[in-house]
Parts: structure tokens; C-alpha cells; sequence
């Protein structure tokens, strides 16, 4: 009986570490993913010429790929890089056609599996117990993330209210979390959404980076005080709360929604198509399997639903909304869909100057700034044409680090430095909504 007891034992200490060895030590790739993207290439292909367009459409309309940059064939042009994940099955076949049509490449991705494992590390290193050990330089699951939610809340009620605006379509809360003080409950206030795309990884770590420097600054930093005292920041951490719990769990370059579609069997839907703005126009698709699905009508999708219903309702409040989105090194402003100038075009513009500048202080890093359809392209309407059109003056989308080396697999290592320099230029927004700046508001009355 005794041998059995200590056999019975050691046994279970065996598999206590296999348990832990599974969950805790191992790189998040090998268990997550099952080296499902080994041997998966991203080229970078550079179109010279109208013919060179024409071709890669047609090259890639031929294959299965996955577009990283534009997000739709419809808005390749000359002499704009392109950016495709390839399946390791397909390399050499776009390796042979893109030579066979003299188009210029190169693969910056070798091996993708390696550098999602690079990426995300050992999870062993990571703390998770309280929010004064929570880790804010790696990255964090959807229950992590509303967990940490949940404790700020509870620790800095003085600074911090939580909420949720509705719930997903797979039933999951839309949290939020309300900086500032309360004792001017009518206070201006500021939109950050993060997470829109579920792959983009770097926009949740903001958001819950944002939130930490803003409490832990308080009554320390003199402009952050001012901010906090004078403004409320409204913070989604994860918009897409379905989606990014799919691409941490299952596929990590999912980009849309978890919505369901019977006929075609294809889930999802991309949020930033969603929005009763040029619905479904230029660089949309109205094809459930394509990553750039507008959806079957505007806010379909109960997430964009949710989230523009509490902004419709707070419009008054609300001056700016800020959407934090990656890769390109961009701070854009309406219009998208349209090649036209804003009405507070002078104010918009001296607010994304501001910040760039701000941002570029920290490390040197170079942000392009623009109306989005002139900085990066024209496509269907956004959500920050959207919140623009219903009253938000000062609407813009950051598309963070970087510029194509790591593409969406931004490494950990890289997280401090993209937070700190984005968290100035936000600042800088932010600081500039406490001061007048005149407008045409003949033009622009619901400003």
C-alpha cells in the first residue's frame, strides 16, 4: 500500500508539472497555435507601374492570402507597398509569378511561426496577481485585460468608474472605464477605443497603458492632474472583445468580428466598416469571407451598435474620439471615404501637429499626419468619419509601430516605448481641447 501511495504521488507531481510546463513555461505559439503558420511567409511586394497593379491584383485574386497592408486588393497602387502573409504551400508559387512579371519584392518574414513565438514569449515571466504586479509590457488575454479592469476599478473608485455599454455577440460584456474626477459630472470628455481589429495586438496594451500612467501621474504630473480634473476619459480597452479572444486563442491574425453568417459560413465582420458612413464603399467588401466584410447593413454588428449608441448619447460631452489601430506610423483625420477638406480643418490639423511633434520627442519616431484618404487612401467611410458627422470635432485613428518590419507582430520588448510616445501625443490632443480654437461654424454648426 505504501508503494502504491508513492507511486500514486509521484504521479501526481507529474503531472502538476506537465500541467504547468503546458499553461505557464512554454512559448504561447507552441501550444496556442500548433505551429499552424510554420513555413508562412510575408513579402513585401512594391508595384513600379499601372501594368505592375494590374498584375498583382490578378496574382493575388488567384490565391488565398492574407492581405497585412492595404487590407483590401481594391486599394493596391503604383509605387505602395504591399504587404501579404502567404501560406508556406504558396511561396514558391508567388515567388515564380512575381519574377515571372518583374514586379519588386522580398520576403521580410521568413518563418511566421517563429516570430508569433518571438513575439509573445514565456508566460512564465508574467505577473498577473494584482494590478500593482500586473505587467503592462506584455501582452494580455481578454480575461487578464477585464480582470485588471475590474481590480483598477476597485482600487482608484475616486479616479475610476467601470461600466459596460452592451454586450457582444457571443454574450461577452463591452467594459469601459471612466477616468477623471467626479466633481464635475458635465465635464468635456475624451473617446479611446482599442482593439477594433483583433489582431492589432499593441492597441489593448495602450489602452491599459494609458489608463495606468494617467492614475499613477495624478496629483504628480501637472498636466495630467489638469486633464484628469477638467476632462473625463472614456477607455475600451477591447472593442472587440469576440475577436480578440479568437486571434489570442485560435487564429492570432483574425481581424473581424465573431458575428455568424449561415449561408456563407464565414464569422465575422470588420468593425471599422460597420459605421453609416459611405457603408460598404471603396476598400469595403460586401463578401462574408473577405477580412474587409462591411457587414449585411450599417451597425449590424452589436459591438459598433453598442459603441455608437453611447457615443450618439454623449455627443454633447464628448470632443474628441481617438481610435487606436496598428501598423503604418499614422495619426489620420477625417475625411476617409472622400478627397475633401474638414470644415475646423486649421484646428484639426494644428491638434495632429501638436502630437506628432509630441510623440516624435520621446525616441525620434516619425509619424505621417493627414486626412486619411490623402495620408493613406481613400475607402469607406471609418468610424472617425462617423464620429465626426455626428459632432465630435476632433476625430483621429492612430495606426501605431511600426512600418512593416514586424508588421502586426510588434514584440513585446517594443511595447514601453510604442505606449510612452503615443501616451504624449494623446496628452497633447487632450490638452488642446482646454483651449478655444476658432471655426467656421456657419459651416460646421454641430460643433
Amino acid at each position: 500500500m505504501a508503494l502504491d501511495h508513492r507511486r500514486a504521488f509521484r504521479a501526481s507531481v507529474l503531472l502538476t508539472c506537465v500541467i504547468i510546463c503546458s499553461s505557464v513555461l512554454c512559448p504561447a505559439g507552441a501550444y496556442l497555435y500548433n505551429n499552424r503558420y510554420a513555413g508562412d511567409q510575408v513579402f513585401r511586394i512594391t508595384p513600379g507601374n499601372d501594368e505592375d497593379v494590374r498584375a498583382l491584383k490578378k496574382i493575388l485574386g488567384h490565391m488565398k492570402v492574407d492581405l497585412w497592408q492595404p487590407n483590401s486588393a481594391s486599394l493596391i497602387h503604383q509605387n505602395a507597398t504591399v504587404d501579404v502573409h502567404v501560406n508556406r504551400n504558396d511561396t514558391q508559387g508567388l515567388h515564380s509569378r512575381l519574377k515571372q512579371e518583374r514586379i519588386d519584392y522580398r520576403v521580410f518574414i521568413s518563418n511566421l511561426q517563429k516570430e508569433i513565438e518571438k513575439q509573445t514569449g514565456y508566460r512564465s515571466s508574467r505577473k498577473r496577481r494584482s494590478e500593482a504586479q500586473y505587467d503592462y509590457e506584455v501582452y494580455h488575454s481578454l480575461e487578464e485585460i477585464q480582470s485588471w479592469m475590474f481590480e483598477t476599478n476597485q482600487t482608484h473608485p475616486d479616479l475610476v468608474d467601470m461600466f459596460s455599454v452592451g454586450k457582444s455577440y457571443e454574450g461577452r460584456p463591452l467594459y469601459v472605464l471612466q477616468l477623471g474626477k467626479r466633481s464635475r459630472p458635465q465635464k468635456k470628455a475624451v473617446w479611446i477605443d482599442c482593439g477594433v481589429h483583433a489582431r492589432e495586438w499593441i492597441g489593448p496594451a495602450f489602452c491599459q497603458w494609458f489608463v495606468k500612467e494617467a492614475i499613477s501621474s495624478y496629483q504628480y504630473d501637472s498636466v495630467m492632474t489638469r486633464l484628469l480634473d477638467q476632462l473625463n476619459f472614456y477607455v475600451m480597452p477591447v472593442f472587440n472583445v469576440d475577436g480578440y479572444r479568437f486571434s489570442w486563442t485560435t487564429d492570432r491574425f483574425w481581424r473581424k468580428t465573431r458575428s455568424k453568417n449561415h449561408k456563407f459560413h464565414c464569422r465575422g465582420v470588420d468593425a471599422n466598416r460597420n459605421w453609416k458612413v459611405k457603408w460598404c464603399d471603396e476598400g469595403a467588401s460586401s463578401h462574408p469571407c473577405d477580412d474587409t466584410y462591411c457587414g449585411p447593413y450599417p451597425e449590424s454588428e452589436p459591438e459598433v451598435k453598442a459603441v455608437a449608441k453611447f457615443l450618439r448619447k454623449h455627443k454633447k460631452r464628448i470632443k474628441a474620439y481617438i481610435s487606436i489601430h496598428a501598423y503604418a506610423q499614422m495619426l489620420l483625420y477625417p475625411y476617409s471615404y472622400k478627397y475633401a477638406t474638414i470644415p475646423n480643418f486649421s484646428c484639426v490639423e494644428s491638434a495632429a501637429q501638436n502630437a506628432v511633434t509630441a510623440l516624435y520627442s520621446a525616441y525620434g519616431v516619425r509619424y505621417r499626419y493627414g486626412p486619411a484618404s490623402t495620408t493613406l487612401y481613400v475607402s469607406s467611410g471609418s468610424s472617425i468619419d462617423w464620429a465626426y458627422r455626428n459632432g465630435i470635432p476632433y476625430a483621429f485613428a492612430f495606426e501605431l509601430r511600426d512600418t512593416g518590419y514586424f508588421g502586426f507582430l510588434l514584440p513585446e520588448s517594443l511595447i514601453n516605448p510604442t505606449c510612452t510616445e503615443t501616451m504624449r501625443a494623446v496628452k497633447a490632443i487632450a490638452s488642446g481641447l482646454l483651449k478655444k480654437c476658432e471655426t467656421d461654424r456657419d459651416r460646421f454648426p454641430y460643433i
